[in-house]
């Protein structure tokens, strides 16, 4: 499934996110850890930032400049009237090339929609996206093994592939990152993430 086609579709769920039903804290204590590790805030981007501004007001809780890049064109305006003065991009991450070096990268629920063809790409974009020192957080379908399903679990059709909890320990070790936290986070479920620190820069 081509990113254009999932941002379409979550242009038709923004009402899940809207719901009170919806747990606004999902994923927050797993970037607070995170954030932990950031030693120079700056720029911080939610990728896949979607409507509901928690992890951009957790960001600007902690000092940070954060933008959101999602593909969903009604997902960013929802996200813009929550943060009028925080900058969006309405772009496909595969072929984003980003603006800037950022301090903190999120990518939570949202890169395990691109094609399995494409992640190590996206996960090679955002690392090399991040300054000395910067740190990724990014969650997954935590498979033995590279794979792809779709599902209709939220009701429309969606794609999701991951490369694997090996696959991406040995890409974030190839781009020269450290990981920092694994962590099984819905146990038994396959939900997963993990902290990528970009290593400070050597001095000769």
């Amino acid at each position: 499934m081509e990113p254009t086609e999932t941002g379409k579709k979550y242009d038709t769920l923004t009402h899940l996110w809207e719901s009170e039903k919806f747990n606004r804290q999902n994923g927050v204590e797993a970037h607070k850890r995170a954030l932990q590790f950031v030693r120079r805030k700056g720029r911080a981007l939610d990728v896949g930032c979607g409507c509901t501004g928690r992890f951009i007001d957790l960001l600007l809780e902690q000092g940070f400049t954060p933008e959101g890049v999602d593909i969903s064109a009604k997902m960013l305006r929802l996200a813009r009237d929550r943060h009028p003065d925080v900058t969006f991009h309405h772009q496909d991450i595969c072929q984003w090339d980003s603006p800037a070096d950022y301090a903190f990268i999120t990518a939570w629920d949202s890169i395990w929609h691109v094609p399995l063809s494409e992640q190590e790409n996206v996960i090679t974009r955002l690392v090399n996206s991040l300054k000395a020192g910067g740190v990724l957080i990014f969650s997954f379908g935590g498979s033995d093994e590279p794979g792809d399903h779709r599902d209709d679990f939220m009701g429309p059709e969606m794609y999701y592939s991951s490369l694997g909890v090996n696959g991406f320990l040995a890409l974030v070790s190839r781009l020269g990152g450290v990981c920092r936290h694994l962590e099984y986070d819905q146990y038994p479920e396959l939900h997963t993430y993990m902290i990528v620190q970009k290593p400070e820069a050597s001095v000769d």
